[in-house]
């Protein structure tokens, strides 16, 4: 039999909904799913602005030690000198960090000068990270992120 254009019947209503046992399965593929993609994306925020300051840190280490370089040895007050140019040079690196991350040049550094080994040192504390991010702590897991107690960058050069 043949069935012609104006014999279907096109103001019929089409069902748009799900049937009723899918709705409650939708909603839980939801939730399983919500939580990994929430885990990841905080695991990416979390985890990068450590990150980033550990990459500067070790910048600014190696760049200070790169400059006291340049400092001729029989300058009076040489030591001295030698320490001043690595914090003026530490405070210029890190100078981008913002205020709310609690940097102090003068207190989370160390610059030690003995038997001709200049050593810089950052230590920052990870607690002062709080501010910025709220740490987790998740059962089963532990404390998201898991960083260590300070966040610790060095560098040295032997004159």
């Amino acid at each position: 039999m043949l069935t012609l254009l104006r014999d279907v019947r096109v103001d019929a209503p089409m069902k748009s909904n799900l049937p009723r046992k899918q709705k409650g399965a939708v909603a839980i593929e939801f939730a399983l799913v919500f939580v990994i993609f929430f885990a990841v994306f905080y695991a990416i925020v979390t985890y990068s602005l450590p990150l980033l300051l550990m990459q500067s840190f070790n910048q600014s280490t190696a760049e200070a030690v790169r400059r006291s370089v340049a400092l001729d040895p029989n300058t009076p007050g040489y030591e001295a000198a030698l320490k001043n140019i690595v914090k003026q040079e530490l405070t210029r690196q890190l100078a981008w960090i913002p205020a709310g991350l609690n940097f102090d040049v003068a207190s989370d550094t160390t610059t030690t000068y003995t038997s001709g080994v200049l050593k810089v040192v950052i230590h920052y504390p990870s607690q002062k990270l709080n501010a910025v991010i709220p740490f987790l702590n998740l059962p089963g897991i532990g404390p998201v992120p898991n960083l260590p107690a300070t966040l610790t960058a060095s560098s040295s050069l032997q004159f």
